[in-house]
């Protein structure tokens, strides 16, 4: 068992897919018609599955994003990216450093989720797992 993706709806497609894909995600597949609302497939370049599906519903605004506290994107080189993503016209909140090697980062989708970029310290495995909490 495993989680596949997140649905997260969205107000205005067109800004939150130019955010998403500013961010690094490549837009795979879309499936028009829904009971939800369109629905568009996200995907990271070094993801071999999609992560993100963005569910857009003109006659269902985002009003309330309280329920996701945030989602977490992990990146190769934080300072370069949250540049890239200054370039693009998205602010991201300087790096912190928390210490060996790990650095974090703050930006706001055009719903108002909070999105944290991760650089993980060399080494580190590619996600999270219970060795972190060791």
């Amino acid at each position: 068992m495993r989680m596949l993706h997140l649905g997260l709806r969205v107000t205005d497609l067109g800004r939150s897919l130019a955010f998403y894909t500013a961010l690094g995600y490549d837009q795979v597949g879309v499936v028009p018609e829904t009971g939800f609302g369109s629905l568009t497939m996200l995907q990271l370049p070094g993801d071999p599955f999609v992560s993100l599906e963005l569910v857009h519903d003109p006659a269902r605004p985002v009003t309330d994003t309280s329920a996701v506290n945030h989602l977490v994107v992990q990146v190769d080189d934080l300072a370069a990216t949250v540049a890239d993503l200054s370039a693009r016209g998205i602010a991201a909140e300087p790096p912190a450093d928390l210490g060996a090697g790990m650095f974090t980062s703050w930006a706001t989708d055009p719903d108002g989720y909070r999105i944290e970029l991760v650089q993980w310290p060399p080494g580190h495995p590619e996600g999270m797992s219970a060795a972190d909490f060791a």
